[in-house]
């Protein structure tokens, strides 16, 4: 026998509110945040000083190895090969789509503050990586660079990124689930 005043399931849309909203909320961080990258002054003041910034980690990195490298800016160079580090090889994209992912997320304020902390770096790790192979490939294995930097590195910043999300994610639901 039912309870009358029990209240039915949920069908529909109604059944997945919240994961709706979250990808609606996903969707909107995410716009929202490449459209602020996107502005002049933004691009000018923090995105190309972080760029500058993930080129000398690098370079540090491959002077510390051995490159011998010089840095100008956002180049890399030593005497086999000079690389100049833009928008899209900063692990800035990769980092939006985790940040908005984590913020989105229906979590506590802390632990979605620590998640998105943390997450961002892990990317900057992975890209740091990233660059240093890249630079490495076009110094020694130079017919393999552009494949290298637009397929191969570029699906790996990216699939890091929603890896570790989806690990993040996982580690959180199970939390919840045994506070409620």
């Amino acid at each position: 026998m039912t309870d009358p005043t029990s209240t039915p399931p949920a069908t529909g849309w109604r059944a997945h509110r919240q994961e709706i909203k979250f990808l609606a909320l996903f969707l909107a961080l995410l716009l929202g945040s490449f459209t602020v990258i996107a502005f002049k002054p933004v691009n000018d003041h923090v995105i190309e000083p972080f760029t500058a910034g993930v080129a000398k980690a690098s370079g540090f990195v491959l002077a510390a190895i051995g490159q011998g490298t010089e840095m100008s800016g956002t180049i890399i160079r030593n005497q086999r090969f000079a690389v100049n580090i833009r928008n899209g090889c900063n692990g800035v994209e990769a980092m939006l789509i985790y940040g908005a992912a984590v913020l989105a997320f229906p979590a506590a304020w802390r632990t979605r503050i620590r998640g998105f902390l943390l997450g961002m770096v892990a990317i900057q790790i992975v890209n740091l990586v990233r660059v240093v192979a890249l630079f490495l490939t076009g110094a020694y294995l130079p017919s393999l660079f552009d494949s290298s930097h637009t397929v191969i590195w570029q699906t790996i910043v990216i699939l890091s990124s929603v890896v570790l999300w989806i690990y993040w994610a996982q580690r959180i639901v199970p939390r919840a689930q045994a506070a409620s």
